[in-house]
């Protein structure tokens, strides 16, 4: 009884320094996170990049072999490439576009054609449709200035998308510059992810929640890069053999627009309203609206074929923490959101199939 007073002095002493190396962990770790949070985006799309372009370093080191640093490099410049000439194109066509429109209403030369009489039969909005058509190839003038706040609005905000693009491009090129960097010591990193997930999750599953988040984040980026090259290819045919203006850079936008996770829509409604207006109706057009309409949604159906294929949970999962995920955190969303929502699902089910002993036999016994 005469050592209890000094045995509570020494639990509180040592409560007491527990709770000061905690807190003195939480500040190193809020500093640490505030330090690092403006390169946080940069590093997840070099990571998510890294993993992406592994299988093909891994092909090619089997070939050349002790040149990890060199083949990273090739990886990188060849993307560059693939990457660059197309953005480059398409901007200069856009530049281009932008100064010949600015230059047809300085000089007073542009006119919109007045519509066709069989645009007033059209259901519904037919005749509305008509007359501000027609008040607009007469008097664009009049038309500019009544609605002259929401065209500024409208400017205003594809001022700032093309801006925030601009910027996006800016920070996944420099992220790619930093998964050639880290696909040169991919084994080394390899050891680091298992011995992280290993000390979170335990030896026996860190293997298997690295390999989970791997295989999900290939998935997710073949899968939104095939199918946005799958629609540029539906869609880009049917431009050619329609000969609409610019055909190759439009079936580019949509390839871009798909990664970006974009409806395709947004190219082809106006292109469709471009063929209608110039072409009239007729038997071809209809066939042509049809067709792009339907190839432009095509992504809907592709998504549940392609985004979760070689990974170990149900499809639905990914597809639901990719439009998630798209919806909470943009396009680093995309692929944070499966990663996330399949180890949960993952660690879920292996939470549930690990009841007690009592508990399985009882279940036997009622089966």
């Amino acid at each position: 009884m005469l050592h209890t007073p000094i045995t509570q002095r020494a639990l509180s002493r040592e409560l007491l320094d527990v709770l000061i190396r905690a807190g003195l962990i939480v500040v190193l770790a809020i500093f640490c996170f505030r330090i690092f949070v403006p390169f946080l985006d940069l590093m997840v799309w070099a990571l998510i990049l890294a993993i992406t372009l592994y299988p093909l370093h891994a092909r090619l080191r089997a070939r050349f072999a002790s040149k990890d640093g060199l083949i990273a490099t090739l990886i990188i410049v060849v993307a560059f490439a693939v990457i660059l000439v197309p953005t480059y194109m398409l901007g200069a066509a856009v530049a281009d576009s932008l100064e010949h429109v600015m230059t047809m209403f300085r000089s007073g030369s542009f006119r919109i054609p007045p519509p066709a009489d069989s645009v007033a039969s059209w259901p519904l909005v037919g005749q509305r449709v008509y007359d501000f058509w027609q008040q607009a190839s007469t008097d664009l003038t009049g038309i500019a200035h009544r609605f002259a706040p929401q065209l500024k609005e409208a400017g205003l905000a594809l001022l700032g998308m093309v801006t925030g693009l601009g910027a996006g491009m800016l920070i996944f090129f420099v992220a790619l510059i930093v998964a050639g960097i880290l696909m040169a010591h991919g084994e080394t990193g390899h050891r680091s992810a298992l011995q992280i997930a290993s000390r979170i999750s335990g030896p026996e599953n860190g293997p298997q929640i690295t390999d989970l988040c791997t295989a999900t984040i290939r998935a997710v980026a073949q899968g939104v890069v095939g199918i946005a090259f799958i629609q540029m290819l539906l869609i880009g045919v049917a431009f050619v053999v329609m000969g609409i203006p610019g055909a190759g850079l439009l079936a580019l936008a949509v390839l871009l627009i798909g990664i970006m996770q974009l409806p395709a829509t947004l190219i082809t409604v106006p292109v469709i309203v471009f063929v209608i207006v110039t072409e009239g109706v007729s038997v071809a057009t209809i066939i042509f609206s049809v067709y792009v309409f339907v190839a432009g949604l095509a992504d809907n159906v592709l998504k549940p074929l392609l985004l979760g294929r070689g990974v170990a949970v149900p499809m639905p999962v990914v597809l639901i923490g990719a439009l998630g995920g798209m919806v909470s955190g943009g396009v680093i969303g995309l692929f944070i959101g499966p990663v996330m929502l399949a180890v949960g699902y993952q660690l879920f089910w292996r939470w549930v199939r690990d009841q007690p002993q009592t508990v399985k036999s009882k279940e036997e016994q009622h089966t």
